[in-house]
């Protein structure tokens, strides 16, 4: 039985991680938010956001980039005024990306179209099961294999 379980949920995680399904919820959080907001840019924004200022070597890692992806997508955000380029205290020869107002702005309203994005997705769903599915997930990410 404990094995079905996880099965169960290791093939719901793969649709979940898998890159298309990233990409096309991606585009849907993206859309109307900028020329330079879009599903190849959000992955960098959401990670500054998520983690705070970083490097570009340092985000790769976090995005599933190399430092030259990540680099040429935080340029196109960074000229479109959501991050900027500052230098690390730590390190002088590097500088680290930070979100501006305007990307904090931004990660806010990408956020609030997330939540209802998945709260539409669960407006057939009794409230008490919705309740225990966040509940339950939550345990799974904290207390699960991913800690």
């Amino acid at each position: 039985m404990q094995n079905e379980v996880g099965g169960e949920i290791a093939d719901a995680l793969g649709v979940l991680l898998r890159r298309t399904t990233r990409v096309q919820l991606y585009k849907t959080l993206t859309a109307d938010m900028g020329e330079a907001l879009d599903e190849l840019t959000y992955p960098v924004l959401s990670a500054v956001a998520r983690i705070g200022p970083r490097s570009a070597a340092d985000l790769a890692s976090e995005v599933g980039l190399d430092r030259s992806g990540v680099t040429r997508r935080a340029s196109r955000l960074e000229q479109a005024g959501l991050l900027c380029r500052e230098p690390d205290p730590l390190d002088r020869r590097a500088t680290l990306l930070v979100l501006t107002e305007h990307g904090e702005r931004a990660v806010d309203e990408l956020r609030r179209r997330l939540a209802a994005h998945i709260t539409a997705s669960l407006t057939t769903w009794p409230p008490d099961e919705a309740q225990a599915f966040a509940r339950g997930l939550r345990r799974f990410i904290t207390e699960g294999p991913f800690t």
